[in-house]
């Protein structure tokens, strides 16, 4: 029998193009419940001692528990692109833990993955805050509240939680506009309005949420990239423009792209998208 010719073909010593996942990394026990993350990185980072740039990832989960499993087949793509990717969760308003426990979390993870930069093959120094929803309320409030007192918890209380970039997607940045288009009579007390507020002052609550109200003159913020679109019925597209407005009269390096017709989450993504995103972290971090 005449077999067909076997195919060679050389070995990839680089590994160049595959990541590996690290689940369940406990990065904050101080609440008395465990808070992880999932870490992304390309395949041999650790081994060969690299240091990558960071993506800390904020799925957006209308501030309860975050589904982690959600976008990790896309962030896979950002790891296998030559990025650390740290997919973090928070505790969930629902379960008693309002305003700004969610912040408080994240900013933790950022103190967290800093103090073991060298384990992770990850630069300290190049960091990307990336979220979508309620998690891009959050990528926004870590890039315009660096070291912030109010913010800080005692877990890794040496570490900055100041983050070199923001990438913001659909993201919630006045919320008292989005109150005063509800029907507060009609809205039920189980609501994650009411959740976030726990018995404090609704306006007050919301206001301290809104990115838009950190905005200061003089001060210095991270280069911000905000993508939103434009048939968003969840939250309203003119919440990233009034953002986009005030970053760029506060002096800040902002852009902003518009995705015609696309809703929240689902065909709001394409591969186009993540290549802008991809692109605009390799220029900027």
């Amino acid at each position: 029998m005449q077999y067909p010719e076997i195919r060679h073909m050389p070995k990839d010593p680089s590994l160049s193009g595959m990541a590996e996942a690290i689940p369940n990394i406990v990065y904050s026990a101080a609440t008395g419940a465990d808070i992880a993350l999932t870490l992304l990185l390309p395949w041999g980072a650790r081994e060969r001692g690299d240091r990558l740039p960071l993506i800390v990832f904020i799925q957006g989960s209308a501030f309860t528990f975050p589904n982690v499993g959600y976008e990790l087949p896309q962030l896979g793509w950002y790891a296998q692109n030559g990025y650390a990717v740290a997919t973090v969760t928070h505790r969930s308003c629902l379960d008693g833990h309002p305003f700004p426990a969610y912040l408080e979390d994240v900013k933790t993870s950022v103190r967290y993955l800093k103090q073991n930069a060298d384990g992770y093959a990850i630069d300290p120094s190049r960091v990307c805050a990336f979220g979508t929803s309620s998690g891009g309320n959050t990528a926004l409030l870590l890039g315009l509240t660096a070291d912030d007192p109010a913010f800080k918890t005692g877990e890794y209380a040496d570490q900055s939680d100041r983050v070199n970039l923001v990438v913001e997607c659909f993201g919630p940045t006045d919320l008292e506009r989005i109150l005063d288009d509800l029907d507060m009579e009609t809205l039920p007390h189980d609501d994650i309005f009411y959740a976030l507020a726990k018995g404090r002052d609704m306006c007050e609550v919301l206001r301290a949420m809104s990115p838009v109200h950190y905005l200061a003159p003089g001060k210095s913020y991270p280069p911000f990239l905000l993508l939103h679109g434009d048939a968003d019925d969840v939250v309203p597209y003119d919440q990233m423009v009034l953002m986009y407005r005030a970053l760029l009269d506060h002096g800040a390096d902002a852009r902003a792209i518009c995705v015609d017709g696309a809703p929240h989450e689902g065909s709001f993504w394409s591969r186009e998208l993540h290549e802008i995103i991809l692109s605009y972290l390799r220029e900027k971090l």
